[in-house]
């Protein structure tokens, strides 16, 4: 991933995550709101899954919803 897209990405997640910590977001309002950052910002070729808490793997996580129940992940394609 090249270093604007990164960066761009990291605020993003940043701006997007720190509410919704704080509060329990349906995970598909959440994804769709991660979405349109990215997609505003020129991130292209990504994919944002919703997925169990045990799940998570290795996958870079940049938001959590349902109250802490599932996290979003985001993988570059």
């Amino acid at each position: 991933m090249n270093k604007i897209v990164a960066t761009t990405l990291a605020l993003a997640v940043s701006a997007l995550t720190a509410p919704a910590f704080a509060a329990a977001k349906p995970c598909e309002e959440l994804k769709t709101e991660i979405a349109a950052k990215l997609d505003e910002k020129g991130v292209k070729h990504y994919t944002l899954t919703v997925v169990e808490n045990d799940k998570v793997g290795e996958a870079k996580v940049v938001g959590s919803c349902e109250g802490g129940s599932k996290k979003i992940t985001y993988e570059k394609k």
